[in-house]
């Protein structure tokens, strides 16, 4: 069954202004887990962690590490912030649509799922990964001496440094995307089976609980690998050897 997305058309009466309500939702949801993930494992800070305290230590470490191999600390510690939203949005998204989906049977549209698995959401990520690597490189460097990457190793590759920052936009947002679209895809065939009576619920009952455990494989990789990206991007614009 082909679901299609809850959009308002002519938000506000601006024609051509359409909004995604489901997408809007799932962000919104996202971003409120990720809240209290930092807000909950932080109140009660301890000598010894415990449960949700020792969790997020080891992802600070584990974000601390990542940005420490494309960087040094000493300039990537600026942005350890950046990276623990990245990774934390980005992996809440992914596992959101993992447990269920909700559809609406009657109109057919897809209301809870991963974010993720929508093209507009990982090319948005992308452009602002992206811009923040433009601007910091102008930042810590100066518009001068930014510019002149562009002119190296030999100014003729200026055309070729330029489709390059297209190209590692579209490559980051659109490798996000066909991951967890291609999660979400099958989750919805699986569903689809095992919906049609009682053995074709048993017949997908195992490939569904399987698939659902390599998603969520699949979904820390895909945070991991838009976090070190991001990192490497950055590190790109922001060190003077590249």
């Amino acid at each position: 069954m082909q679901h299609e997305s809850p959009i308002v058309h002519d938000l506000f009466g601006i024609t051509g202004f359409h909004v995604n309500l489901s997408n809007i939702i799932m962000l919104t949801v996202a971003a409120l887990i990720v809240f209290c993930i930092g807000f909950f494992s932080a109140r009660n800070l301890k000598m010894k962690p415990s449960g949700m305290q020792n969790a997020f230590e080891w992802i600070i470490d584990f974000i601390k590490n990542t940005i420490s191999s494309t960087m040094d600390w000493k300039t990537g510690e600026r942005f350890f912030g950046l990276g623990i939203t990245i990774f934390l949005l980005i992996f809440v998204s992914n596992m959101l649509g993992i447990p269920f989906m909700i559809v609406n049977s009657e109109t057919h549209e897809l209301w809870w799922k991963s974010p993720t698995a929508d093209p507009v959401i990982t090319m948005t990520f992308a452009v602002m990964v992206i811009f923040l690597t433009h601007f910091y490189g102008v930042k810590m460097k100066g518009l001068k001496e930014y510019g002149k990457d562009y002119l190296r190793p030999v100014p003729f590759l200026l055309p070729l440094n330029i489709i390059e920052e297209f190209a590692n936009t579209l490559t980051l947002g659109m490798r996000l995307f066909g991951n967890l679209y291609a999660k979400e895809i099958l989750l919805t065939l699986l569903t689809g089976i095992g919906g049609a009576g009682i053995l074709s619920a048993m017949g997908a009952g195992i490939p569904m609980i399987a698939w659902q455990a390599f998603s969520i494989f699949i979904g820390a990789i895909q945070a991991f690998i838009f976090l070190m990206l991001t990192m490497v991007y950055l590190s790109h614009k922001v060190l003077d050897e590249h």
